[in-house]
């Protein structure tokens, strides 16, 4: 593709990045055939090629709409266009340079405005846990479109002591996950402890930044992905973990891509990349011992599903060791048709954009449920409250199977 940049893009570390990523699409247009929300909408402008247009579009002098915006709005990020794109194409971090340029130049609605404000300050309080839980003591009451967003919750149960193994690795803390789910970070300690592990939660640090990084809130992604380097700093630098474990693959994405985002920062530059090179998905720590891990667990003749978050197969290509992880453990998962495509739980996204993330969703389920699963397993939170919401077969996360499976024997 061939570009002139306008002269404010020109020679600027955006300009510079959108331009590279610009030349390397061929117009093939095969991103199309795997775009969630072309699938659904039929619109050239909300496939990646579409929106690769505006963007060039804006970045050579046009000025970007609302029209504009809602198109990149849209975009559930999923990055299934990386996988599908023949020529590498980088449309992430394109569609991240688009918003980001949108958002300078577009007004948006005050409505627009206090939702997106108030996501971005609910989910990032320390109210929210305490609202989490009284939301889910009356979750029987709930208007429909907001129990779909409360969890029913369940015991944690006990906790090993971590600190009686050799080899320790970091959970995270600041995420909404201890709030919405606990048993998938309490499974985690519990798998990893039967695997000779011990998992110690930071104790400072906070959210990702993924949330505020999605929410035209740049600064504060920003100063949240700092905040978290600084806490997990002395960790590595002593040596006193091998690994910072990720079981919310929505995380590890946006964890995995700090030294992408901290790049120019001169404090954070180097110690990011280190940090990003410890950062491993929980199914990478245990595909290693899945064997071992299998003859102590309880046997199931329960039909699985496995559903693949985008976050795990396009973003982190970890889709063909997790389905092997659970073939290895015993689950046989049953195979079914586009599991390739967005959920559309997206984050923000299934309250932002709800008419597009329950279609996705109940298309989702739809495949899902012709294999007739007993259960649904996946790899990320979002996924699961999402996909729960529309069926009424459990929704999983996988290492809460073993870690039950592994109490049973």
């Amino acid at each position: 593709m061939q570009t002139q940049l306008a002269s404010w893009a020109q020679d600027t570390e955006l300009g510079n990045e959108a331009d590279a990523i610009l030349r390397r699409c061929v117009h093939c247009g095969f991103c199309s055939a795997t775009c969630p929300t072309y699938q659904i909408l039929g619109d050239e402008l909300d496939s990646p090629r579409g929106r690769i247009y505006l963007i060039k579009q804006m970045l050579e002098g046009a000025e970007p709409t609302a029209a504009t915006q809602k198109h990149l709005d849209r975009c559930l990020t999923c990055r299934n266009c990386e996988t599908t794109c023949p020529s590498g194409v980088q449309y992430g971090h394109l569609v991240d340079i688009g918003r980001q340029v949108v958002d300078e130049r577009v007004s948006r609605p005050l409505g627009q405005q206090l939702r997106r404000f108030m996501l971005r300050k609910g989910l990032n309080s320390s109210w929210f846990a305490p609202a989490m839980r009284l939301g889910q003591l009356l979750r029987g009451v709930l208007p429909p479109a907001i129990r779909r967003k409360v969890p029913a919750r369940r015991s944690v149960g006990a906790l090993p002591d971590a600190s009686r193994h050799a080899r320790q690795v970091l959970l995270l803390a600041g995420c909404v996950q201890p709030a919405m789910m606990p048993t998938i970070d309490a499974a985690t300690i519990r798998v990893l402890d039967a695997i000779g592990i011990g998992a110690r939660v930071a104790s400072s640090g906070g959210c990702c930044g993924a949330i505020n990084f999605h929410l035209d809130a740049l600064d504060d992604a920003l100063a949240q992905m700092r905040a978290n380097v600084d806490a997990w700093w002395p960790l590595v630098e002593r040596g006193e973990i091998e690994a910072i474990v990720m079981n919310a693959s929505g995380c590890g994405a946006m964890v995995k891509e700090y030294a992408h985002h901290l790049r120019a920062d001169p404090d954070y530059a180097e110690r990011a990349a280190r940090i990003v090179a410890l950062v491993k998905d929980v199914a990478e720590i245990v595909a290693p011992q899945a064997a071992e891990l299998k003859t102590r667990m309880r046997s199931s003749d329960a039909r699985t599903a496995f559903h693949p978050p985008c976050t795990l197969q396009h973003w982190q290509g970890l889709r063909p060791l997790s389905e092997k992880l659970l073939l290895d453990l015993g689950f046989a998962p049953r195979p079914f048709d586009e599991t390739h495509l967005c959920c559309g739980s997206a984050g923000a996204y299934s309250v932002l954009e709800p008419d597009l993330s329950l279609s996705l969703r109940d298309r989702k389920l739809a495949r899902i449920e012709a294999v007739q699963p007993d259960l649904i397993v996946s790899s990320n939170m979002g996924c699961i409250g999402h996909l729960q919401s529309g069926t009424q077969v459990p929704v999983r996360h996988w290492i809460e199977v073993v870690d039950e499976r592994l109490q049973g024997s």
